[in-house]
């Protein structure tokens, strides 16, 4: 093997580790977020349908 590309290959592959271990880092922060941003969804979801629930009871009957 080229003694040039081997010198790289000895730097680039100790460090593919690393690599690896901040996109799992990352996706996993993502993740978590996108979870947290959907139940806070949902539960904004199920207030505005409460609210919803509300107005049409304090409505007078019309007709």
């Amino acid at each position: 093997m080229n003694p040039i590309l081997a010198d790289i290959y000895s730097t680039v592959i100790p460090s593919a580790l690393f690599v690896i271990a901040a996109y799992v880092l990352v996706w996993a922060v993502l993740l978590i977020y996108v979870i947290k941003v959907v139940r806070g969804l949902k539960k904004t979801e199920e207030q505005i349908a409460v609210l919803e629930e509300a107005v049409r009871a304090s409505r007078p009957p019309q007709g």
